[in-house]
């Protein structure tokens, strides 16, 4: 019972030893709530941008098949989605050369994934910067410790470990933020590729029927 109490004593909370981290746990601090609130923002934008009808292609073909092209517009922009923006420009170029017409829904593409990527690059950099920013952490750290024991002259092995111990926690804090902030930047880059990948087929379907309504 005794050894688990001196064990519990021991032990250092959570809190505690994030504070032991010194000065710069505060820009780590700062940086993953800068990367939380732009992975949540990006989540929702990309979220909503991928929800579409699943008959909107469907519809988009029933009306210009039978010649009602203001009902297709109407449909397109009523739509607040990436899709629709691409078919409804596709639309408005009806009646020129399918080559013309692909060009400017692929402008209007480049325009929507520019931006879904918008602010990602933040992610990326603070994936980058927060690993870096602990190494600085234990780095000074470290001389600080070194400079102390050249000063005094007392070299106690209890208290250079310590030291080590405690100067860490910006290394492990800066690399735990990294990754996290890495794994939601990969996740959020998948989410965008899918819906890229939707507009590609809903582009790829319109000039289908584009072609068919002018074979017919």
């Amino acid at each position: 019972m005794t050894v688990y109490f001196l064990q519990v004593s021991k032990q250092m909370k959570l809190w505690d030893m994030l504070q032991s981290g010194g000065a710069l746990m505060i820009p780590l601090g700062l940086l993953f709530v800068v990367a939380l609130f732009f992975f949540f923002e990006r989540y929702i934008a990309i979220k909503k941008a991928a929800k579409l009808d699943d008959n909107f292609m469907k519809i988009i073909r029933d009306h210009i098949a039978t010649g009602n092209i203001s009902a297709a517009k109407t449909t397109t922009k009523n739509t607040d989605n990436p899709v629709a923006r691409i078919i409804d420009k596709g639309i408005q170029r009806m009646g020129k050369p399918i080559d013309a017409i692909e060009r400017s829904m692929e402008s209007v593409a480049r325009l929507e994934m520019y931006n879904l990527e918008r602010n990602l690059s933040v992610l990326s950099v603070i994936s980058r910067a927060a690993p870096i920013f602990g190494f600085v952490g234990t780095l000074a750290g470290l001389m600080q410790l070194f400079f102390d024991i050249n000063t005094t002259g007392e070299f106690v092995l209890n208290t250079i470990a310590g030291g080590l111990y405690v100067k860490l926690v910006t290394s492990i804090t800066g690399l735990v933020i990294g990754l996290l902030t890495f794994l939601g930047f990969s996740f959020l880059h998948t989410q965008i590729d899918k819906t890229a990948n939707k507009m590609e087929v809903a582009a790829a379907d319109f000039l289908d029927i584009i072609q068919d309504t002018n074979n017919a």
